[in-house]
């Protein structure tokens, strides 16, 4: 039996445009939706944390690598693109809107 070449197996083009473009939009969602979330909570957090204004805001920052983090790995767990962008737009502007809402009644030094 004469040795044949090693073939693999075809896949469609359209597969690996499908999962380069899902591939695409959760590194995009882990970017910019990632960067929003963390955003809006060091905005929430610098008005509600117990302390003097500089902790407050070196505090704040601080966490919000964590966040950042946290929502990127949010994002690559999700099942779909869309389930991972829908939870970092709606907690992101919710605690934007609360931040908005309560910043002149923030903690005072």
């Amino acid at each position: 039996m004469p040795d044949l070449p090693f073939r693999s197996p075809k896949l469609p083009q359209a597969w690996f445009i499908r999962n380069r473009v899902a591939i695409a939009t959760r590194v995009l969602a882990a970017l910019c939706g990632g960067y929003f979330v963390a955003y809006a909570c060091t905005a929430l957090l610098t008005v509600v944390l117990p302390m003097d204004r500089i902790n407050r805001v070196v505090t704040a920052n601080l966490l919000s690598f964590v966040v950042w983090c946290a929502a990127a790995i949010w994002v690559f767990a999700a099942r779909s693109a869309w389930r991972s962008w829908w939870p970092l737009l709606l907690a992101g502007a919710a605690m934007l809107g609360v931040a908005l809402v309560f910043r002149g009644t923030g903690m005072r030094p």
